[in-house]
């Protein structure tokens, strides 16, 4: 369970839109928070295989690797 507070602005801008389209503020909520945690888990598992040292390819050797003719 979890409960924000959110600035009257926002909550305002929420709450049209669940009225405008039939949907809770609930489902935008929830759709803003798992769109959000994919792009910052992305960007955090980039940032941690930047910083490791490892084996590293380039566009152009994998395209080279893989026959895209098939």
């Amino acid at each position: 369970m979890l409960a924000i507070r959110l600035p009257e602005d926002i909550e305002a801008r929420l709450n049209t839109l669940a009225a405008q389209t039939g949907r809770t503020k609930t489902f935008y909520a929830r759709e803003a928070i798992l769109e959000y945690l994919s792009e910052m888990e992305d960007k955090y598992l980039a940032i941690n295989r930047l910083e490791k040292s490892g084996k590293r390819w380039s566009l152009n050797d994998l395209e080279q690797d893989i026959d895209l003719e098939r």
